[in-house]
């Protein structure tokens, strides 16, 4: 049995890789959008480094732009010394889902890369052979990807990454797409194999969304901000490996975390959002979820304040799960943020005892009032002669400020609430927002 070293310390020596300064953005209406904004860091041999933030804060387009598949808009990556311009031999990314070759074999989908680099096929062969015995996957090489669970083929996944013997590994969220169980058991694996020096690898970049995740494996945590994505902190994680989740400064840290991802910048009073404009991008919380977490927080043990940890934990949300519904529901004055605690408004509570019909009144009231774009709308609708506006004529006016698919998204979003709450109608087969009654 390998012995696991436990007193491994984050490097202090000359970066291997080092950002500097790079942005990501493309024109957009009048103006631009900007997916990064001046993103600096750097990466030493030996360490675990994690970009956590929501989605959309550009975290696995700065991966791409490491890995020489984008090119930034502005600013440089600098690996062993020399900017990268294009794929960089020495770094090897793995991918949220699985991107597999159907029609090859576990042996040929990790042998694929090795042959592009022009590596002998006796050599290939020994390579892939061994990469696939350190994932796990010995017994599987004649399998083809058809045959194997969703955990089997993210193993040939990083096999394939790991064949190459990258100096770099970057992980954009490869754990994600996995059920929990499938998820810990690889994320531990990887971990062992990587604390035990098993890996060919120097250091791992890891993409992620998930707050325990980031503190479970990570020497050093980025916190990535959103609408640009930038480095908004950086946090040293002191815990020696293995760590338990259960230990209770590790269970500070997580709180500490979701503290500072839940803290925004304020205007006049400390813990008030900035209000939404027209082209704010909007999160698609569905009205159940919404209706679901103001009732949960309601009631006991929680009577109105809770942990947002510990909700997490309990209803089995990500931060991709919970921030945004959290973020709606302080835009709509159902609730503040305050170190880390949802504390819901006398508002909410409420609405947490308010029958069906009631609760889409003061939701559509709360909507109206609070979210610019919904306002629009239903202002557009009124003036009309006809009541009546066609999808394209608002996707447009988004699109000036959003990307294609967040303006669609926003859209949706809205659509759903507005729905809900009977402000308006909408027509999918004719793309038309009306004031028509869909039931009449």
């Amino acid at each position: 049995m390998v012995a696991i070293d436990t007193t491994r310390k984050p490097p202090t020596g000359e970066p291997i890789l080092t950002v500097c300064g790079v942005s990501r953005g493309f024109e957009r209406g009048s103006g631009g959008v900007r997916v990064l904004d001046e993103v600096d860091l750097s990466l030493r041999v030996g360490e675990i480094v994690g970009l956590l933030g929501r989605s959309g804060s550009g975290k696995s387009t700065l991966l791409r732009i490491i890995a020489g598949l984008i090119r930034p808009s502005g600013g440089q990556v600098i690996y062993r010394g020399r900017p990268v311009n294009g794929p960089a031999d020495g770094i090897a990314m793995v991918f949220q889902t699985f991107a597999l070759f159907p029609w090859l074999t576990v042996l040929q989908n990790v042998e694929a890369g090795l042959e592009a680099l022009g590596v002998s096929e006796r050599e290939s062969r020994r390579r892939a052979l061994s990469a696939i015995d350190l994932i796990g996957l010995d017994g599987f090489e004649s399998a083809y990807p058809r045959e194997l669970s969703g955990g089997m083929r993210q193993r040939v996944g990083f096999a394939r990454a790991l064949v190459v013997e990258p100096t770099i590994l970057l992980l954009d969220e490869p754990f994600s797409a996995l059920d929990v169980l499938t998820a810990e058991t690889i994320r531990t694996d990887l971990l062992d194999l990587w604390i035990e020096r098993r890996l060919p690898t120097k250091s791992i970049l890891l993409v992620t969304h998930n707050i325990e995740e980031a503190v479970f494996m990570c020497d050093r945590i980025l916190l990535f901000s959103s609408n640009p994505g930038r480095v908004a902190a950086e946090i040293e994680v002191p815990f020696p490996h293995p760590r338990n989740r259960l230990d209770s400064a590790f269970r500070q840290m997580v709180d500490d975390i979701y503290a500072k991802m839940t803290a925004r910048p304020t205007i006049g009073v400390p813990g008030q959002l900035p209000k939404l404009q027209i082209g704010s991008r909007l999160p698609p919380v569905s009205t159940n979820v919404i209706a679901g977490l103001i009732e949960t927080v309601a009631a006991p043990p929680y009577n109105g304040k809770a942990d947002l940890p510990e909700i997490a934990r309990t209803l089995q949300f990500e931060i991709d799960d919970l921030f945004p519904v959290v973020e709606l529901l302080q835009y709509l004055g159902f609730a503040e943020i305050t170190d880390g605690d949802i504390v819901l408004s006398a508002a909410a509570r409420t609405f947490a005892d308010l029958d069906t019909q009631a609760r889409k009144t003061m939701f559509a009231e709360r909507l109206l009032a609070s979210v610019p774009l919904a306002q629009h709308i239903r202002h557009v609708l009124d003036e009309r002669p006809g009541h009546q506006a066609p999808r394209v004529r608002f996707e447009q006016e988004l699109e000036d400020y959003l990307s294609d698919s967040a303006a669609e998204e926003t859209l949706d979003a809205i659509i759903s609430w507005a729905r809900y709450a009977e402000i308006f109608a909408y027509d999918d087969v004719a793309e038309m927002f009306s004031l028509e009654d869909p039931g009449g």
